[in-house]
């Protein structure tokens, strides 16, 4: 395992960026000395602050990015560049289109996870079907229609946030969909870097969704205890947890930073999804000394790195939704705790992600009360602009 800590990240270099939010990659970008070329959906005022160029790209949050519009703007973006880019970084958006990471493949170098082992990891039954070989405890999917529907879940191939997730209904599940059996525990993840053959775990962090009564299994936030703080996984289930993953990264040749969702209970785990790129976790995760953003780029060309200490501190962040539709967004004077922050004058539609909000504490339990400071602080903040319009 080499030591990527006493090689600095290449400063100065120009780096592709494309998902549906590119914010948080932009921002890991820049602090591993990188200037940040992005594609993405929203066009938040932070992304065009911290971007050296930037397109927007066509589709729409949760059903991921449309092929021909992000191929045209990922050419245009490399080429304002003063030098070719290094590479391309793909977040979330490309879960279900593999075939769409290939061609940006055959022009752009991918710093990630290669467009058959993404197949592999998100296709639900070929993804069973490994980890039944492999032993890791999955729950069982179908396309198939069920009896027993409360006991299963309608998610959408490929999909992210959560916000796909339904109640599983009757007959087949529709084209593009799958059911899988719903199983109890709490949320967590583990995120990992991994070179294509083996794979080293950087942090668990724990999750919590945000229901709404059309989304009733949306993403909300996580949160990284900090460094004094019990683990919230015992010993042994994070021992088989790593095994799984090494073997999962063994089996498809996994590059970069990952995650995988768990549920844990008292009488076991389950592990329900790779995420084969840097997720939702990245603003909590990249506190270590070495950019996380740099540690990805040398797992993915093969280089697994020396994982850090935790930090101190606990850290979370946590997603708002738009209690009502903003159609213009009013100007407002962000707190420094908002990251994702829309651009004034832009739609942003009832119930979409309007934000996120960052809080770190000395532990975990301080950390979760700012962070619900904080979110009551802008939801006031929010309601006296509307008030004052």
């Amino acid at each position: 395992m080499a030591d990527s800590a006493s090689r600095p990240p290449p400063r100065g270099d120009a780096i592709l960026i494309a998902a549906q939010s590119g914010r948080a990659l932009t921002q890991a970008a820049r602090r591993s000395g990188l200037r940040p070329y992005v594609l993405d959906l929203f066009g938040d005022a932070d992304t065009l602050a911290l971007a050296e160029g930037y397109r927007p790209a066509d589709g729409r949050f949760g059903d991921g990015l449309a092929g021909e519009g992000v191929l045209a703007g990922l050419d245009a973006l490399a080429a304002t560049a003063d030098k070719p880019p290094i590479g391309i970084v793909l977040g979330s958006g490309f879960e279900n289109a593999p075939d769409l990471m290939a061609r940006i493949g055959r022009s752009h170098r991918l710093l990630g996870a290669g467009p058959d082992t993404v197949r592999v990891l998100k296709d639900p039954l070929a993804f069973a079907a490994l980890c039944h070989r492999l032993a890791i405890p999955h729950p069982a999917v179908t396309r198939e229609a069920v009896t027993d529907r409360s006991g299963w879940l309608l998610k959408r191939s490929g999909g992210s946030g959560g916000s796909h997730i339904r109640l599983a209904g009757v007959g087949r599940a529709p084209a593009g969909a799958y059911f899988q059996r719903r199983v109890a525990g709490t949320a967590h993840a583990v995120a990992f870097l991994a070179d294509g053959r083996e794979a080293a775990i950087v942090a668990v962090t724990e999750q919590w969704s945000a229901p709404s009564p059309l989304r009733p299994f949306r993403y909300a936030g996580a949160l990284e205890r900090a460094a004094h703080e019990a683990s919230v996984l015992s010993a042994a289930t994070l021992s088989r947890v790593t095994a799984a993953i090494a073997g999962l990264v063994a089996e498809t040749g996994l590059v970069g930073l990952a995650s995988a969702d768990l549920l844990v209970a008292e009488t076991g785990w389950w592990l329900t999804e790779i995420n084969p790129r840097p997720g939702a976790t990245l603003d909590v995760l990249d506190r270590r000394a070495t950019p996380l953003l740099a540690a990805h780029i040398d797992a993915s060309l093969g280089v697994l790195p020396r994982i850090e200490p935790a930090p101190v501190d606990a850290a979370a962040t946590e997603i708002c939704y738009a209690a009502a539709g903003y159609a213009p967004m009013p100007p407002l004077d962000w707190p420094d705790f908002v990251r994702d922050r829309p651009q004034s004058g832009t739609c942003v539609p009832r119930d979409a992600p309007l934000c996120t909000v960052f809080a770190a504490g000395p532990d975990s339990a301080a950390t979760r009360d700012l962070l619900r400071v904080r979110a009551a602080t802008l939801r006031t903040l929010l309601a006296t602009t509307e008030e004052a319009r």
